[in-house]
């Protein structure tokens, strides 16, 4: 292997392949990235329950099985990032809130179960906001985190420290859950790749209505290395689809020739929430140009989702939340983001019937979705209507009342449970990155996957990492 990459900065298969012929160790990576961390932390804070010494035990034990040419898996020794609301054995979730009373828990979700099987060293958790129920890095429990492209900007949300944490170079592979754009939003906004999986096809505990985990990397070859680990099956799931053995590692090998007479709609207009910025605008525009180019026929689209649609699952959610709040004391109710507090306190009024009628919207949008889509071998939009907003902003609106107007074009997929990525396709003319999604049919990530890799060659070339600044101090 022959890579002049900072250790830090490697993929997972070029680590992989390092350890087989022992050019690289676990250790010298572990280190490596542990000294990335101690660079950006002081300045991003993506981290949650970071373990230094633990990480490098894990990192040593991987050396010692990669010594004897008997890894434990497919990801023996790759470091590897989980979110705050992925259990871990042994480790209180805090679900992004200090209103939660912090207990250990009693076993690996299965995300997390997968990944300590593959061998893989699991060195932090990463930050979210109070209940996952944002678009940003505020939380009333973890220090406010920020985006490594510009650090007065936040990085998306909810897998706000993934996001953060995979752009600063934090290892090549993390993993986030996305119900409403969780995963999609802040790979967007930190240009990076990330994949929302069909529902069900990477089994979690607990499974809710539109709720995935996923891979979030610097690479679609990343993503689908996680992939082959994170679809095997859970029974813990009851949601979980029967398991296929998917061949995954195809991705690779994907090229642009993939989009030759591929059918692919392309949707600008959300149909509800805030308006298109023309730099975004400009980027996917671009994105379908190169598509049609390699030979993908460009079809334009209808917007399918209705304000009323975005509303209701609003509505609904709201009313969820207070649910919520209701079991908790005066005392910790109060520990609460004050805009999440507002915003779920907001659902008092609501009858029986407006929620009910609010919950309808859910089964509408899936309809519309999957009608809308059924036209396309893939469907492409902007990830959100704009770039990164202010960090200490909780929604690009400000308002608890309008939370979820950039969310129009991701959250159809959750509800339809389509496979959909982010993938970076060009940068605001102030320097933020600029998410593509690519959306598919209902169970067909592979070609999602192989999509996403395909536009990876024909894109424009890639702006460096961001690099720490220069006075943050080491951990």
């Amino acid at each position: 292997m022959t890579t002049t990459a900072a250790l830090h900065d490697l993929g997972a298969s070029e680590m992989l392949q390092a350890y087989r012929s022992r050019q690289l160790s676990p250790v010298d990576v572990m280190r490596a990235v542990l000294d990335r961390v101690g660079q950006w932390e002081p300045s991003l804070h993506a981290t949650y329950l970071l373990r230094p010494e633990a990480a490098l035990a894990q990192a040593r034990a991987s050396e010692a099985r990669w010594m004897r040419s008997a890894p434990q898996g497919l990801l023996d020794g790759v470091p590897v990032t989980i979110k705050d609301n992925i259990a871990t054995q042994g480790d209180p979730t805090p679900l992004g809130t200090a209103a939660v009373e912090l207990y250990p828990a009693h076993a690996d979700a299965p995300p997390a179960a997968r990944l300590r099987e593959s061998g893989a060293v699991l060195f932090s958790k990463t930050t979210m906001p109070d209940y996952g129920m944002l678009s940003s890095g505020l939380s009333s429990f973890h220090a406010l985190t920020r985006n490594p492209w510009d650090t007065g900007k936040g990085p998306g949300g909810s897998s706000a420290g993934a996001g953060a944490a995979c752009a600063a170079g934090y290892g090549p592979l993390h993993i986030g859950t996305d119900i409403g754009g969780s995963i999609r939003l802040p790979a967007g906004w930190c240009g990076i790749f990330g994949l929302k999986p069909s529902l069900g096809r990477v089994p979690i505990d607990p499974p809710y209505t539109g709720r995935a985990a996923g891979p979030m990397a610097r690479t679609v070859i990343d993503a689908a290395l996680a992939m082959q680990v994170l679809s095997q099956p859970d029974a813990r799931d009851s949601m979980s689809l029967p398991y296929q053995p998917i061949a995954w590692h195809e991705a690779a090998n994907a090229t642009p020739d993939f989009f030759r007479n591929k059918r692919i709609g392309l949707l600008l207009d959300a149909g509800c929430g805030l308006p298109l910025e023309e730099d975004v605008k400009a980027a996917i525009e671009n994105a379908a140009r190169l598509m049609e180019a390699a030979g993908a026929r460009i079809t334009p689209m209808k917007p399918f989702m209705t304000p009323a649609m975005l509303e209701g699952m609003d509505h609904f959610w709201r009313m969820r939340s207070l649910a919520d709040l209701r079991t908790l004391s005066a005392e910790r109710r109060a520990k609460v983001l004050p805009f999440i507090r507002e915003w779920a306190e907001s659902a008092e009024p609501f009858s029986g019937a407006h929620v009910f009628n609010a919950s309808q919207q859910f089964h509408a949008t899936r309809v519309a979705a999957v009608k809308a889509c059924g036209a396309f071998d893939y469907v492409i939009s902007p990830v959100a209507p704009h770039a990164a907003f202010d960090a200490h902003e909780a929604s690009p609106t400000g308002d608890p009342l309008r939370p979820l107007e950039h969310i129009g074009f991701t959250v159809p997929f959750n509800m339809s449970e389509q496979p959909a990525a982010s993938v970076n396709c060009g940068y605001t003319a102030g320097g933020l990155p600029i998410g593509l999604q690519i959306a598919g049919a209902r169970f067909d990530d592979l070609g999602v996957l192989k999509a996403s890799r395909a536009f990876e060659q024909i894109r424009a070339g890639q702006r460096p990492w961001p690099e720490p600044p220069p006075a943050a101090s080491a951990l």
